[in-house]
């Protein structure tokens, strides 16, 4: 008995404290002298589903690359992962078909010295070439760069209207449309003075705020796939009293959403108002991931430029864009490597 006695006395030196234990001693309170639960006083346990044990689920796991008929139970279900930001969720429903079809007036944007499809390369053609790349690393995280959340959605602006922020739009449009692993939805956000159909020789019809003001109104009626397969329109649509209202609204995001489901390679460019001379540009900065404001060589002030940047403090990342530049301080002419002219010009 003394031996047995004596055991039992180191016995708790021997055990580690429990959880609760120790929680007591951290806030100093002595655990042995807590109110203590009568068991006869708890309610009762809830009834309990019967389940599989963890041997009966092992063996009915599904076997990799075998069809199982069987619905998952729902606590899988909201125990599964989510899916990844954008890539999963464009993939969850069809691509939106476009219900009109337009050809582009090559001519008329030759004329205007844009970017022509099918042309040979020319100076301007390789610009919007370097130009378009830096916004896909921005967005597919490539050069080691980190990813810009909704980087696929570009927005394109300008402080004061004539600074060729329409020019930018509809020439990286085109230069992106015909990238292997994307294609481009042209959105013309300039309510008050679209230009986007006019500058590509396109037929006018309802858009984006016929979109937003009809929930009801299918997307297909408001889009328009050109004879470049990689680039689709959608014009402005009718003017409305409260396109300011509209696209800061839940609708805008959701009508987003919608345009970029079925095609997770797919980047918004929208054509935007003149942030010092219409209220949306900056409403249309926080529906977009990247940002690039036209700054006129010689004509664009610092001062509207700082205010311009200023208002479109909800796009995270904001970038410039030098337009009109009549000399290149290292003598560079993009396109003459094609043939397209001599170093002698």
């Amino acid at each position: 008995m003394t031996g047995d006695k004596d055991m039992n006395e180191h016995r708790p030196f021997k055990r580690k404290p429990s959880l609760l234990e120790r929680a007591a001693d951290m806030f100093g309170i002595d655990a042995s002298s807590g109110p203590t639960i009568d068991p006869a006083e708890l309610p009762p346990e809830p009834e309990k589903k019967k389940g599989k044990s963890k041997i009966e689920a092992a063996e009915q796991a599904p076997v990799p690359g075998k069809i199982e008929p069987a619905e998952p139970a729902a606590s899988e279900v909201e125990l599964a992962p989510a899916p990844s930001p954008r890539k999963e969720v464009a993939r969850a429903a069809p691509a939106i078909v476009p219900a009109r079809q337009g050809k582009i007036d090559r001519d008329r944007l030759a004329a205007h010295g844009m970017v022509v499809p099918g042309a040979p390369v020319t100076g301007i053609a390789e610009e919007y070439r370097i130009v378009k790349r830096e916004l896909i690393r921005n967005f597919s995280g490539a050069a080691n760069r980190p990813v810009v959340p909704r980087g696929h959605r570009v927005l394109i602006a300008s402080a004061n209207p004539g600074e060729g922020k329409t020019f930018t739009a509809v020439n990286l449009a085109l230069s992106l449309a015909v990238e292997a692993d994307h294609d481009v939805l042209l959105i013309d956000a300039d309510i008050a003075k679209p230009s986007v159909l006019s500058v590509l020789g396109l037929d006018e019809g309802p858009g984006l705020m016929d979109a937003l003001a009809d929930p009801h109104l299918p997307l297909g009626d408001c889009m328009i796939q050109t004879d470049i397969a990689g680039l689709k329109v959608m014009p402005a649509g009718a003017q409305h009293m409260h396109d300011t209202e509209l696209l800061a609204s839940a609708r805008t995001e959701t009508l987003l959403a919608a345009l970029e489901q079925g095609a997770p390679g797919r980047i918004l460019i929208f054509d935007s108002p003149p942030v010092l001379a219409a209220s949306p540009a900056a409403v249309l900065a926080g529906h977009v991931g990247q940002l690039v404001i036209v700054v006129r060589a010689d004509e664009t002030l610092e001062s509207s430029l700082r205010d311009a940047v200023g208002l479109m403090g909800a796009c995270p990342h904001i970038q410039l864009l030098l337009n009109g530049v009549k000399f290149s301080p290292g003598g560079r002419r993009f396109g003459t490597y094609y043939g397209q002219g001599s170093p002698a010009e």
